[in-house]
């Protein structure tokens, strides 16, 4: 058993002397923690590291991500509606099915199991669905 101050490991909460005996595995994990905290604090003093980029304030997003132009902005809002114009071109069923595939992600067994047929004819539904809206897209260019 060895015995420890808790006001060495908690000034804020123990403002007295506090002296408890504990087994010296603790002892040992407690002296550990603040080896690794020491050890923590002199590589961000060495590395001029005084604010982390996980702050969440935008630090790591905007270092991240480039702000888009305007052209960019704008060809990428008409491509998502030439792909919603392509999609609502399809067939009742293979749009529902192209949008559970790849827009809820779900595995084309999975849309099999709850519409009730077999995997074979998602695939093949899809694939149709594919080339279908391949030639609707091919329309708008």
């Amino acid at each position: 058993m060895v015995k420890i101050n808790l006001r060495d490991y908690y000034p804020d909460f123990y403002t007295t002397d506090c002296i408890i005996e504990v087994p010296d595995e603790v002892a040992a994990l407690m002296d550990s923690y603040e080896h690794a905290e020491a050890a923590y604090y002199l590589r961000r003093y060495r590395h001029k590291a005084y604010y982390s980029l996980d702050r969440g304030d935008g630090i790591e997003r905007d270092i991240l991500f480039v702000s888009l132009s305007p052209c960019e902005i704008y060809e990428r809002k008409v491509t998502a509606e030439q792909l919603h114009a392509a999609i609502a071109a399809l067939p009742d069923k293979q749009a529902k099915r192209i949008y559970a595939h790849y827009f809820l992600g779900m595995s084309k067994s999975a849309i099999a199991k709850a519409e009730g047929v077999n995997k074979s004819q998602i695939s093949r539904s899809i694939n149709k669905a594919l080339k279908n809206m391949e030639a609707v897209l091919k329309n708008f260019i």
